[in-house]
């Protein structure tokens, strides 16, 4: 069902074979010698003490910025931009997040920052409100200076909470997975990639060797694997359904398709075959988690058939896999469509609600 190639540059190649559902071979072929995958590395790392980390005692690092829903919208748009508002609200409301937790970054990205992955012009563009009329509809969204502060400050609080999980192990943005964005030019909502320029801004610093996107959107990263395709210290993984927007796909490192209607128990398998497996062969220093929870049997942009429960096993899934083999995470709570915002926060904040169990309960 599935093919991957990793890149030339890393001189491997990795293949998968077989259902995805059922369960794929993996093997990395490196200097002639074949090495498998063994699952007791995942249990060994379960015993990893990580001194690495400074233990936050305010509780996990949560970021947050007023301007991630400031540009008011129709209410018939089908961008839910009121939604990272609505899911900073309900995380105080139930307590799941207190205020001392919250970061907001206090610096925007710089024009220099972006351009590591866009090209300068379109980044002059966006920010001057020049794009052309159909660069604009492709984004989906319409050009305002509120909407040029929003974009700026998420690609901020992205970075920020990177920053956050190589300091504490683990950390959460409210939003943030802007994942469909390209080098030159926006799509389904997303302006600026903030994966990718959170990534090249950490490895110039040296702050990361090796970064491993961990996308489970409903829809593939296809701006993000495009960006990096010829980056070898970046590895992008994509489990999205098959049939679902981008209709041309990009090639990820690692692509999963999956087919309409997949429910929990199938596709929390897939998942759990394939994490374990991509951290042992790329040996991350720090995982960006792209929590999209489109993927919700009742995502109005979904095709796949996760429940409540489904998408809250598996951010438990992603932060201990990862946790276990001494991997910082950064999760942002990518897509998820529906006009009930209450009903959507509720489904996003399993994210939050995941990660402060798993920071609650891991030795920092």
């Amino acid at each position: 069902m599935c093919v991957s190639s990793c890149k030339a540059s890393r001189r491997r190649v990795c293949t998968l074979q077989g259902s995805a559902i059922r369960g794929h071979q993996f093997a990395e072929q490196a200097g002639g010698r074949e090495h498998k995958f063994d699952p007791a590395l995942l249990l060994s790392g379960l015993t990893r003490q990580f001194s690495t980390f400074t233990r936050n005692e305010a509780g996990l690092p949560v970021v947050w910025h007023p301007a991630y829903s400031a540009p008011l919208l129709p209410s018939s748009h089908r961008f839910p931009m009121k939604i990272f508002q609505t899911i900073y609200d309900r995380l105080l409301e139930t307590k799941v997040v207190r205020p001392e937790q919250v970061h907001i970054p206090v610096e925007l990205p710089s024009m220099e920052q972006m351009s590591l992955v866009h090209d300068p012009e379109y980044v002059r563009e966006f920010c001057e409100g020049t794009l052309s009329a159909a660069s604009l509809r492709r984004i989906g969204l319409p050009w305002s200076p509120v909407l040029v502060t929003r974009t700026l400050a998420e690609v901020a609080g992205t970075l920020l909470t990177a920053e956050l999980a190589l300091e504490y192990g683990l950390a959460c943005n409210t939003a943030g997975g802007t994942h469909h964005a390209f080098r030159d030019f926006g799509s389904g909502f997303c302006i600026i990639n903030d994966l990718a320029v959170t990534s090249a801004v950490l490895l110039e610093r040296g702050a990361v060797s090796r970064v491993l996107i961990v996308d489970l959107d409903v829809h593939q990263g296809d701006g993000t694997a495009a960006i990096l395709a010829h980056e070898p210290r970046v590895f992008t993984m994509s489990v999205h359904a098959a049939s679902n927007f981008p209709a041309k796909k990009q090639r990820s490192d690692l692509d999963v398709p999956l087919p309409d209607g997949l429910a929990d128990e199938e596709y929390l398998a897939v998942v759990a075959d394939h994490l374990p497996r991509v951290l042992t062969d790329f040996r991350p220093d720090l995982v960006l988690y792209d929590a999209g929870v489109d993927p919700h049997k009742d995502d109005s942009l979904g095709r796949l058939s996760l429940t409540d429960a489904g998408l809250f096993q598996r951010e438990r899934m992603v932060f201990d896999t990862c946790l276990a083999f001494g991997v910082p995470v950064a999760a942002y709570v990518g897509g998820g469509y529906s006009t009930d915002l209450d009903v959507l926060a509720a489904r996003h904040c399993f994210l939050h609600q995941a990660a402060t169990e798993v920071y609650a309960h891991h030795h920092f």
